[in-house]
């Protein structure tokens, strides 16, 4: 009876996994066979570590096969991922300024530092220099068995920062044979964007029209070999692969050649301009413009001083709307019996990674107050005459200066990152008894990383090429005057003297120690046939992190920075305790197929911020052999990670806008006021042209770790032959967020509340009130903020039934977002919802999004795939972009693939993505992301074509 039980069980559990009940790996652990028993399996689950041979856990669980993957087309895992509708765009190729050169997971938007990711159940280390979440770059595609995407937590289990879920990347490690995969993918798309065309010929900008051919190419290459040796005792598993992926500039594509205003209704720019832009005066009382009587002029032809207004700079068609990148990956998998207690095994990782961002030209960026003689050489008699005109000034005297020139004649920024990333995993597992077996392992991984950034300009140089500040550049080596005042006057080779580089280096380590056991006792609850199944274990983990940034970096002495970048130290470790058990209460009664309780605990104990516990509670509730209720509750911990709490405090730049700025602020007088803003500078505060201004920003030593609730409950049912589906309700409840406040919500709370938790990080510079020229910015260092609330429900759902001798599969995910609530401080700010809204710095979130896919198989030689990916709309909007005043309309995209079996070695696959080549959402300068878009979650370059070649043996 026991074993007819075990047999149904797992027939039901692998029926159940297509619909997220649970994941099943195919490394299955067999109980021996008693005299005269039936041998079964032992079924790994993602989201527990006990392994059992009846049930399933009661987590859900999203699996994305091998065969998904492949019939994507996409070279890069992060791509694939992100299609997901559990899953916000990260950091991904899509980024050029300020990329991190990694790609991460943003498990339901709640952020990648809230995604725990696993590679075979383990965690994977820091991505490097930029970010302390985990860099799936290493992770080679190829090699993928399945990606389980787990909702509820997971902190119980895997330990911290599974507060969002888990992704649980498994790996092929019973590969057996050689394949050989070749693949190449290119963008295509037919620029006939009227709207931005007309912006750009208002302008008198060039821009790309018609067809681009294909652009923005890759090429990939996997090889893997795997099979067994000494009888079958031991397998192994060795894979190399190599991704080339070429550039693509924002030039390239008409709706990103020019850099929208914050309206959206023209193409902006920068003031630091290719003829430069002053802000002049006669010097105040401390030798700084005087911004209550200056004016704002350029260069006329003629050089003499003219109006500044409308000089603007297009500084997009330069930077990269996707970088270019080299990517090598190799590792090997193996493990070994020696005998039934004694299973050692093996896993090792290597990748590296480069890839250069280009960034358009640098600029003075109106970063320093120049004080320079009215009798410089630099000025001709012209200028000299209206500085006597305008505010007085005669031989003797100075003027005072902020200066916006863009360094066209030296060329375009360049910030080259690279990543080398090694994983080690030693460890043993095997069989303590008949009904207990054990997994012990050691495991280490590293990544170094560096950032050379390079043709910024130096700004000690400016000062002495300028003669300015007391400097003299006749009597200084080497010094070319920087002709600025003279109407095209600068040279290349004036430029590229005032040039420098800087240099980041870094490693993160991580060292981990970890032991359980798992097992059945030989006892149960009176009113169940199956026993009480159980896991206990210890782990310890060190996480380390050094960066070392070079004196340019340190100082900010490179003035296309937005302000320091500073060397970083920390590290922390934990030691933990857990254990999970597996009730099975009742089988086989009226409305009862199975009835199971699952229990899980684990104490941590950081050497940061001390003890903290995390615990679970599930039921999984089979109420006939096609019907199931689950539902689980999960506490869950993020201790904060190393750049969090150890990053040196520096300036940097923000995104938005200045509700105080422009001739007419949004703010009411007396709400600026409250923002530092006085009577006589309301209404006259210049806004950021390139929507950028200055925040500081850093770590806190003394951050409190995360705590989060979790609550799951759910539906999963086979009501007929041939047709399964999940629904899931999730929820779930984040205190002490970490992290730093929206400097733009920074202000707008001040503005509109006057409270001093937020009014006090507001540093308007003395005389201009502005928040990007000289002094002026918002503080938003790291802090244990308030409260995070998600909610949504998530279904999949598959149908499958004969057509014309062949059979349709058709398959849906997609998810229904209830809440994505933001309480930044409990009792003083507004708490504000983003989901359908694109208010209040707001990821588009949309309401529902789902990814449909019908496959038809021949069961011959060929197979064909379309795919619907939906995105909601996003219709809550109330600022000033017209673009998306009505917020932005739902997105459609379709996919079609076909898939040929040449011979028994061979066969191939090509796709089209995106294939009614539709544009991303455009939105203006304060809500892109890059290049007028939200790029990488929407479809952001056009038709994807790709194709592909295996070939096994």
């Amino acid at each position: 009876m026991l074993n007819n039980k075990v047999s149904k069980a797992v027939r039901l559990a692998i029926a159940f996994g297509a619909v997220s009940s649970a994941a099943f790996s195919a490394n299955s652990f067999a109980a021996d066979e008693d005299t005269g028993a039936e041998k079964v399996e032992r079924i790994e689950v993602t989201g527990s570590r006990i392994r059992r041979t009846d049930m399933e856990t009661a987590t859900p669980v999203q699996v994305t096969t091998a065969e998904d993957i492949a019939v994507s087309g996409f070279t890069r895992i992060e791509d694939m991922m992100n299609s997901l509708p559990q899953l916000e765009a990260s950091n991904t190729a899509f980024q050029s300024n300020g990329a991190t050169g990694t790609a991460t997971l943003d498990l339901r938007g709640m952020g990648s530092q809230r995604t725990l990711v696993l590679i075979n159940g383990r965690r994977m280390q820091a991505g490097g220099i930029y970010t302390q979440s985990a860099d799936i770059n290493q992770i080679p595609a190829a090699l993928i068995k399945r990606v389980d995407v787990m909702t509820g937590g997971g902190s119980s289990t895997y330990g911290a920062d599974a507060v969002a879920g888990v992704v649980n990347f498994v790996m092929n490690d019973q590969f057996e044979g050689f394949e050989v995969n070749v693949g190449t993918s290119a963008y295509q798309h037919d620029n006939d964007n009227d709207y931005i065309q007309g912006l750009m010929d208002d302008k008198g900008f060039e821009y790309e029209s018609g067809n681009t051919g294909f652009d923005g190419s890759s090429f990939d290459f996997a090889a893997t070999l795997g099979g067994s040796f000494d009888g079958g005792k031991g397998h192994a598993v060795g894979y190399f692969t190599y991704n080339r992926q070429n550039e693509l500039r924002q030039g390239a594509r008409d709706y990103s050649s020019c850099a929208l205003s914050a309206t959206g209704t023209s193409c902006g720019g920068s003031g630091n301009a290719v003829n430069p832009n002053f802000y002049i005066s006669a010097p105040d009382a401390t030798g700084v413009v005087d911004f209550g009587d200056y004016e704002y002029w350029t260069l006329g032809q003629d050089s003499s001083f003219v109006s500044g207004d409308g000089n603007l700079y297009n500084y997009a068609p330069i930077n990269h709307f996707m970088r270019p990148s080299e990517r090598y990956t190799l590792g090997t998998f193996a493990n070994y019996e020696i005998n039934d207690h004694f299973q050692p095994f093996m896993e090792a990782m290597f990748m590296r990674n480069s890839t250069t961002a280009a960034i358009a030209e640098s600029g003075t960026f109106f970063n320093d107050n120049y004080l320079i003689d009215f009798d410089s050489p630099l000025l001709n008699d012209t200028q000299r005459q209206q500085l006597t005109d305008r505010f007085g000034l005669a031989s003797g005297d100075q003027f005072a200066t902020y200066i916006g020139k863009r360094n066209v004649e030296g060329g375009a920024r360049a910030d080259t990152l690279e990543h080398s990333s090694f994983r080690i995993v030693l460890g043993s597992k095997g069989e303590i008894t008949d009904l207990w077996s054990y997994e012990a392992f050691a495991q280490y991984g590293s990544t170094s990383s560096s950032s050379a950034y390079e043709n910024d300009f130096f700004g000690p140089r400016i000062s002495t090429a300028l003669s300015a500040n007391g400097e003299d550049c006749a009597t200084t080596d080497g010094c070319i005057p920087y002709e600025v005042f003279q109407y095209q006057g600068v040279t290349a080779e004036s430029a590229k003297a005032l040039t420098g580089t800087a240099i980041l280096n870094g490693v993160t380590e991580q060292f981990i120690l970890s032991g359980f056991v798992t097992g059945e006792f030989d006892f149960g609850l009176p009113s169940s046939d199956y026993p009480i199944a159980a896991v206990f274990g210890a782990e310890y983990r060190e996480e380390k992190f050094g960066r070392t940034a070079d004196e340019v970096y340190a100082q900010g002495l490179l003035l296309g920075q937005g302000g320091t970048t500073k060397s970083l130290n920390g590290e922390y470790d934990v030691t933990e305790f857990f254990g999970e058990l597996s009730l099975p209460i009742v089988e086989g009664v009226t409305g009862v197929e199975s009835l199971l309780v699952e229990l899980g605990y684990r104490w941590s104990d950081y050497s940061t911020s001390g003890s903290e516990p995390t615990y679970k509670a599930a039921v999984n509730w089979d109420v006939t052999s096609d019907w199931k209720i689950r539902s689980s509750y999960n506490r869950a911990v993020r201790a904060a990670n190393n750049g969090e709490l150890f990053a040196q405090q520096s300036t940097g730049l923000w995104p938005g806008e200045d509700p105080c700025a422009t001739a007419t602020p949004s703010l009411s007088a007396t709400e600026c006021a409250n923002t530092g803003v006085s009577a006589a500078q309301y209404g006259n505060i210049n806004k950021s042209p390139a929507d950028q201004y200055n925040g500081f920003f850093g770590g806190n030593p003394d951050l409190a770790p995360e705590i989060a609730d979790t609550i799951t409950l759910g539906v999963v049912g086979n009501p007929f032959e041939d047709f399964n589906f999940s629904i899931d309700y999730w929820d779930i409840e984040l205190e002490n967020a970490i992290g730093s406040i929206d400097p733009e919500i920074i202000v707008e709370q001040c503005g509109k509340s006057g409270d001093a938790a937020f009014c006090d990080n507001i540093q308007r510079t003395p005389g201009s009130g502005s928040l990007w020229i000289g002094s002026g910015q918002v503080v938003a260092t790291n802090t244990n903020l308030g409260n995070l609330h998600y909610e949504g429900v998530d279904l999949s759902a598959n149908y499958s039934m004969d057509v014309a001798g062949g059979t349709l599969s058709t398959n849906i995910i997609g998810t229904y977002m209830l809440t994505k609530e933001f309480d930044n401080i409990p009792g003083v700010s507004e708490v504000y919802d983003c989901v359908d809204t694109l208010d209040n710095g707001c990821f588009p979130q949309p309401v529902w999004r789902h990814v449909l896919t019908a496959n038809y198989d021949t069961g011959s030689f060929w197979r064909a795939t379309a795919k619907w990916r939906y995105f909601g709309a996003v219709s809550d909007y109330s600022g000033t972009d017209t673009l998306v005043q009505d917020g932005i309309g739902s997105q459609s995209y379709l996919d079609l693939k076909g898939s040929f079996t040449i011979n028994d070695y061979t066969s191939l696959l090509v796709g089209v993505n995106n294939v009614l080549d539709k544009e991303p959402p455009m939105v203006g300068g304060t809500l892109s992301t890059n290049g007028n878009a939200v790029a990488g979650f929407y479809d952001t370059l056009g038709r994807y074509f790709h194709a592909s070649v295996s070939l096994k043996f």
